[in-house]
């Protein structure tokens, strides 16, 4: 495989069923799994010295769980640091809205498919996040009330007020879990425009990807609790 296309995982889980079946459906797919971690100290370590593109971490697990590793591995320190993916046996696991609040990229179930997964690691490789509009409508909703209390929630976005009424139109939408497909379809523009636009919106917030548009966008109240559904 070619050394641009190449694509390295961490794989963190206390299970070893789950890290051995991981790794088997990844590799069979062309991607290198670079390091295995049954805790939070070894996801982080092995990040460090391996610098993977992408990490799958699990929420739960012993010592330091994968919600304190996540924050370890993106404070900064790191000039790319990878992105995180949070496992989570439930769809509505109230760390995952924290998780991405400290900048995890998105959140799979433990039960994906061999397909979906290795199609998940390579979307969230690009820079998207794996957001579902459903699971993220009812984990977002739950959870954006009490985001100011859950370690490691996202401060309020000031520079909401420096984007444009569109921008913050294609915010909002975003918020709601649509794809880009469907941003363009709604606002009737290209999907190559609404690329556009997302790109502004993340450099003018400072934000890395989609899932911290989903928190900042409720944290700020510019989504509220329940008009996901409008």
């Amino acid at each position: 495989m070619d050394d641009e296309l190449a694509l390295h995982v961490v794989v963190a889980d206390d299970q070893a069923l789950v890290r051995t079946g991981f790794r088997l459906i990844l590799e069979s797919e062309g991607i290198e799994v670079v390091a295995e971690a049954e805790d939070g100290e070894q996801a982080v370590a092995a990040v460090r010295r391996t610098r993977p593109d992408v990490v799958l971490m699990d929420i739960r697990m012993p010592g330091l769980d994968g919600l304190e590793a996540t924050r370890r591995i993106l404070d900064g320190s790191a000039q790319e640091p990878p992105r995180v993916v949070m496992l989570t046996t439930f769809d509505l696991d109230q760390y995952v809205y924290a998780a991405l609040a400290a900048g995890a990229s998105g959140f799979l179930l433990k039960d994906v498919t061999p397909e979906h997964l290795a199609a998940a690691v390579r979307l969230v490789r690009t820079g998207d996040a794996l957001l579902a509009p459903a699971i993220t409508r009812r984990l977002v909703e739950r959870f954006a009330r009490t985001g100011g209390d859950t370690p490691g929630a996202a401060a309020p976005h000031r520079e909401l007020a420096t984007l444009t009424r569109r921008e913050l139109e294609v915010t909002a939408l975003l918020a709601r879990g649509l794809s880009n497909a469907e941003l363009a379809a709604r606002l009737g523009l290209s999907e190559a425009t609404v690329k556009t636009h997302v790109a502004r919106i993340l450099g003018k917030l400072g934000l890395r990807d989609r899932a911290q548009v989903v928190v900042a966008a409720y944290e700020t109240g510019l989504v509220s609790v329940g008009s996901a559904h409008s």
